[in-house]
């Protein structure tokens, strides 16, 4: 831990020592991650209650993507909750990550509006990084992707009413998944 965290954490804990019981000071702290907080922080008495905040289930990422869709030009042809579907796992700021990009997109092939296209191919970098071309795969990396991209298929299969596939299997190299 760094010198000055611990520096901060022993402040906020004296700030928080020093309230009497009945002065009606309520104090709310937030996390992205729980798992690196001091111990002291959440003994009881300081922060005596937690309240989990998960991620967006399809209908709040819809909801998400709705909003932030109206802060740009897209086609009519745009389903919200298509993407939505196909991101299950990515938080509100994700979602706004993946409408930027698909804006950017959109700006750099000149088009004046996003499309699904551009929605998809921004998940898809998203997910799975930037394409790396150069990289050569050998037959037996091809062959261990292909049985585990059929294994995404099957279970896709299985649970369709829940998520969508993936239009496409790729052997295309990504940084994300470099072998």
């Amino acid at each position: 831990m760094h010198p000055y965290s611990r520096r901060t954490i022993n402040q906020l804990l004296a700030e928080m020592d020093g309230f009497k019981p009945n002065e009606g000071v309520i104090i709310i702290g937030a996390t992205n991650f729980p798992e690196a907080l001091d111990n002291a922080l959440i003994r009881p008495g300081r922060f005596d209650m937690q309240v989990t905040v998960p991620r967006p289930d399809v209908k709040g990422r819809t909801e998400i993507l709705k909003w932030y869709l109206n802060k740009i030009k897209f086609d009519q042809s745009v389903d919200p909750e298509i993407t939505a579907r196909g991101t299950v796992g990515f938080s509100g700021a994700e979602l706004e990550n993946l409408v930027n990009q698909a804006a950017l997109k959109a700006a750099v092939d000149g088009k004046e509006m996003v499309t699904m296209k551009e929605l998809e191919f921004s998940k898809d970098k998203i997910l799975m990084g930037p394409e790396r071309r150069s990289v050569e795969i050998d037959n037996k990396n091809k062959t261990i992707t292909a049985y585990h991209e059929s294994g995404h298929a099957i279970i896709a299969y299985y649970t369709k009413d829940e998520m969508l596939c993936q239009s496409f299997v790729t052997f295309i190299q990504f940084w994300l998944f470099s072998l």
